[in-house]
């Protein structure tokens, strides 16, 4: 693991490190925008190799910036546990409109934080301000 600033990373800081080298997050275009506590914007770059029909984003990859988005949003503001693991216990999403070749944003605001699991909201949005996709996860630390 990389250095951190002064003394033990924090959640933000492990994110910030583990992000960038997830090879699924690289392979579909994921990154990270702004990163504030209980609160992450990520955004996924319209690619053809993302396109179900058409030009229509599919629905997998619209679920996975929801899964990532609310992954770094859980961490953004937690403390680093002693066993530094964590998966997504739960995902509903309900799509609102097609995604049409337009590059996504994803908002994930946490809204409650337990001892080991977080309950969090995402929002994507299309480049032009179109609500695509609302989603609830139950995320787990450690």
């Amino acid at each position: 693991m990389s250095t951190f600033p002064e003394g033990s990373p924090s959640g933000a800081d492990l994110i910030r490190q583990f992000l960038p080298t997830s090879p699924y997050v690289s392979h579909l275009g994921i990154q990270l925008t702004t990163l504030q506590p209980g609160v992450a914007q990520l955004s996924l770059p319209f690619a053809g190799p993302l396109v179900t029909i058409g030009t229509i984003v599919h629905g997998g990859a619209i679920a996975s910036l929801i899964d990532t988005a609310a992954g770094v949003a859980a961490w953004s503001d937690a403390q680093v546990p002693t066993k530094t693991r964590s998966t997504t216990v739960n995902l509903m999403v309900t799509y609102l409109a097609p995604a049409e070749q337009e590059d996504l944003q994803a908002v994930a605001r946490v809204l409650h934080r337990g001892r080991t699991l977080v309950y969090l909201e995402v929002e994507v949005r299309s480049a032009s301000g179109r609500a695509i996709a609302k989603g609830l996860v139950t995320y787990k630390l450690g």
